[in-house]
């Protein structure tokens, strides 16, 4: 009899993780390495924010809090989600979870029996599939092209639907991509989910880096665009991306009274509430002052420009324009096959990261580690003077290959 359970044979390595441990690893080892292979905005958390965390230490707010979260938190939720996204839902309808990766997990948990389907775009967050495998669901992915701007069409969602299928998992603004769906877009997909023998599926949208969006774009949600679908989606967001606030491990989620309350019960098994502290601070990043957001994305804009223009003009490199987070996902196609200054044969897009890892000391994540290559994704979270100087290299690199 085996000691481990098979989730646990079913669950591979965080890719990004076990690229900056290597890189942490180069770098104690005296290597000059730059990583832009982790998703942390290089902010730090705003003043009054980390003034409201020492306020509520202060205050006493160190006691365990409700599993759902605390009453001001679950308000400000509610608030936000009327403000910002036009949804009405109420404080009852939301949940604060230890991250948004929390709220993942325990939603696939509490809603996929074995055979259950979660349609899945690729490219994906790396830890999507996993997620649902652990909770005995299967994932289905659906590729996306660059053509199409690394977006699922309506036709290939209705395409993937089948009476097994629980949820569909929409990020948007996406990790790795950074594609963004459009107004229109979504609507064509949230039409294809309201088709009546489309009623059983439901809809996990991830928004986390909804205020992370760039030029004119305009963030929609589903629920924003589909009242329609209220009754069947979780709308996920969380404080870590656009407060700077990764560290403080606080999301959080809007859905039906029948989710909140599984969640409610599996959280309550689990972790129980989320730190005190972090939540008190989390009230006041979404109720407090707003003004460093437009300096973040201003900043983002900037260094996403620059980074896109840079790689470019890197021999056999194909980079889109992505609408938002903080995120590029280049194509390497056509350095496959290349040989390396050791004499190393690019096949695979994990070659070429590793290859370039080793030759130059920057750290980017292979792009079939979110399902769809040859490509990497790189962080541009990250200094001008740093991603020039990356860039920079990529461009050395690139021009080395024979």
């Amino acid at each position: 009899m085996p000691f481990l359970a098979g989730a646990v044979t079913r669950v591979n390595p965080s890719a990004t993780m076990v690229l900056t441990q290597r890189a942490r690893e180069l770098k104690n080892s005296g290597r000059d390495i730059i990583s832009l292979s982790v998703g942390e905005p290089d902010f730090d958390t705003p003043d009054h924010i980390k003034q409201a965390a020492i306020d509520a230490i202060k205050r006493g707010e160190t006691k365990y809090p409700p599993v759902l979260g605390i009453v001001p938190l679950r308000e400000a939720i509610a608030k936000k989600f009327r403000r910002e996204n036009g949804i009405d839902y109420k404080a009852s309808q939301t949940i604060v979870g230890t991250g948004g990766k929390q709220i993942l997990f325990n939603t696939f948990l509490a809603t996929c029996d074995p055979g259950d389907e979660v349609i899945i775009p690729a490219p994906y967050w790396v830890s999507y599939p996993d997620m649902v495998m652990i909770a005995g669901g299967t994932p289905v992915i659906v590729p996306t092209t660059l053509e199409n701007g690394f977006k699922m069409q309506p036709e290939e969602l209705e395409k993937a639907i089948t009476p097994k299928t629980k949820w569909v998992l929409l990020n948007s603004p996406s990790n790795p991509s950074g594609a963004a769906y459009s107004r229109d877009e979504l609507k064509a997909l949230t039409d294809v989910l309201m088709r009546p023998k489309n009623h059983h599926v439901w809809v996990f949208s991830d928004d986390i880096y909804e205020h992370l969006v760039y030029g004119d774009f305009e963030f929609t949600t589903p629920v924003q665009i589909e009242p329609g679908l209220m009754d069947r989606t979780l709308t996920m967001n969380g404080v870590s991306k656009s407060y700077a606030m990764t560290g403080w491990r606080i999301g959080y989620a809007a859905a039906p009274p029948i989710l909140i309350k599984a969640l409610d019960l599996i959280h309550g098994q689990q972790t129980s509430g989320a730190c005190t502290i972090a939540q008190w601070a989390s009230v006041e990043a979404l109720e407090g002052p707003q003004d460093h957001l437009p300096k973040f994305r201003k900043a983002f804009e900037e260094r996403r420009n620059l980074v896109v223009s840079m790689l470019n003009q890197a021999q056999y490199i194909n980079c889109s324009m992505p609408e938002g987070a903080f995120y590029v996902y280049p194509d390497c196609s056509e350095a496959l096959g290349k040989t390396t200054e050791n004499g190393t044969i690019l096949k695979t897009d994990e070659d070429f990261i590793t290859a370039l890892l080793e030759q130059e000391g920057v750290a980017v994540v292979h792009g079939s580690a979110f399902g769809k290559g040859p490509n990497f994704r790189v962080s541009y979270a990250a200094s001008t003077a740093m991603l020039e100087d990356a860039c920079n290299r990529i461009q050395r690199f690139t021009a080395s290959l024979r």
